[in-house]
């Protein structure tokens, strides 16, 4: 049984995600667990409350998150579980990850905003620090099946291995057609049979199919092939940059995943 751990903080998005993995689940029989981190607010702490009455803040909390794991796994006749901490959201995140040997994060991603554009947010973060595939739902998105997966990867840069069995592996799991979407800046063919050898190898057991449009665009091109191709999911690589590259970089994962229509799979290497 797959295991997916959904991040909550009660948020509409939060909710949307939930809702959106849990029904999935169900479809597929895999098992969630409820993630959530709390810390004392500043407010708490200004106010000096003691540790009896902090320690009963956590219960509530604590409680509202079992309850709510309670209530989704009797709608959606599922497994859940709850995970509750304090600390390190990315430290704690990766403790869960370890302890229930989980599959999959999925967290909510709130609407597209200028300040998101800049600084990210933690769904974006969590994409670009974590090694570990990352779901993120738009909050607009509902969960009705997966037939149809749109890849979008650099096909003349190479593909990984890992990744191509990851999407695999995802592709076969909803009996989804992959269409790998490439976007070339230049006009020209794409001369790495090597690597569409090594593609079509790895996706060999699930409908695919290639696609490569000439833009300078490439955001605006994959966002016009979801649409036209009627995607129920994306799936993107994020790159890694060093710093000095970062300043003249954007992520296109994490502005797909701040302005997607459509839930986004982030496989990083």
């Amino acid at each position: 049984m797959k295991t997916i751990i959904v991040a909550t903080d009660f948020s509409a998005e939060a909710d949307n995600a939930m809702t959106y993995a849990a029904a999935a689940a169900a479809e597929k029989g895999y098992k969630i667990v409820l993630y959530n981190l709390y810390n004392t607010s500043i407010h708490a702490m200004n106010a000096r409350l003691s540790g009896s009455e902090i320690d009963r803040i956590y219960e509530w909390q604590r409680a509202k998150q079992k309850e709510m794991a309670n209530m989704i796994g009797e709608i959606y006749d599922i497994d859940t579980a709850v995970y509750f901490a304090s600390g390190s959201f990315y430290d704690e995140l990766l403790a869960c990850i370890q302890l229930h040997s989980a599959d999959l994060v999925v967290m909510g991603m709130a609407e597209k905003s200028l300040e998101q554009d800049l600084l990210g947010n933690t769904t974006t973060e969590v994409i670009h620090r974590l090694k570990f595939p990352i779901l993120s739902i738009p909050l607009n998105a509902k969960y009705k099946s997966i037939k149809h997966i749109l890849f979008a990867c650099d096909i003349s840069r190479g593909v990984h291995r890992k990744i191509l069995d990851n999407v695999h592996d995802f592709a076969s799991d909803f009996g989804a057609t992959v269409e790998v979407f490439h976007v070339r800046q230049k006009a020209e063919e794409i001369s790495r049979q090597q690597e569409l050898d090594l593609l079509d190898c790895s996706l060999a057991e699930v409908e695919h199919y290639y696609k490569q449009v000439e833009s300078s665009e490439i955001i605006k091109a994959i966002a016009h092939e979801i649409v036209a191709s009627k995607t129920d999911l994306l799936i993107m690589v994020p790159y890694r940059y060093g710093f000095w590259q970062s300043l003249l970089h954007k992520s296109k994962t994490r502005v797909m995943a701040s302005g997607n229509s459509v839930p986004l799979l982030s496989l990083p290497l």
